[in-house]
């Protein structure tokens, strides 16, 4: 599992091979027209306008003379997407923003904005209160889960749903929320973007 924090997280670490993978179909018809040229493999989770930026693309092949592929390079700034690391699919929009902040295909900043409008589980004590944890370099934290997905893979505890607005209420002092601590990558949202997520959507509502 990974973790990052609501900044924006440093990139992943590219584990691609120097083999030089099976260029596609389209590749190869590409290289057949553009001999000697330089032909990008773009991670499939890159849907922008434009030409993707340095960080999408995972390597390129070479045509040569004849427009056979003769190389392939890697790309030491491609950062994986979580479909290029193998993370299941999100389960919720606060789960996609999570995955896509966390390996730099989307902003940090949609986490605490669509968690602002959000109902998740927290896991509460015998007073039904939320319960504090901490994360693992034991920053304070109380630990909430955006689907049942998540709180099933937690174990069986005790939980209450509650819509951030209201749970934001009940934070313990000096405590943020740890957003799916069982996920296939988890975050930690700073009180300061959420609070200022919450008062944007009440302005917005009057």
């Amino acid at each position: 599992m990974s973790e990052t924090t609501g900044r924006q997280p440093e990139s992943p670490v590219s584990d691609a091979s120097d083999a030089m993978p099976e260029p596609p179909d389209d590749i190869r018809e590409a290289a057949r027209v553009a001999p000697d040229h330089w032909l990008a493999m773009v991670d499939p989770t890159w849907s922008g306008d434009g030409p993707p930026p340095a960080w999408a693309l995972i390597g390129q092949w070479r045509s040569g003379p004849t427009g056979e592929i003769v190389e392939w390079q890697d790309n030491d700034e491609y950062r994986p997407s979580p479909r290029a690391l193998g993370w299941p699919e999100p389960t919720d929009p606060v789960d996609a923003a999570v995955q896509l902040a966390a390996t730099g295909y989307g902003p940090a900043d949609d986490v605490p904005r669509i968690l602002a409008g959000a109902e998740v589980a927290v896991l509460v004590g015998s007073d039904g209160s939320p319960l504090p944890a901490a994360t693992p370099d034991l920053t304070p934290a109380v630990p909430i889960y955006t689907s049942q997905t998540y709180t099933d893979i937690a174990g069986r505890l005790a939980f209450r749903h509650l819509p951030v607005a209201e749970l934001v209420k009940l934070l313990p002092d000096g405590h943020c929320f740890y957003v799916n601590p069982s996920g296939p990558v988890s975050m930690l949202i700073d009180n300061e973007p959420l609070l200022a997520a919450l008062a944007g959507e009440d302005g917005g509502g009057e």
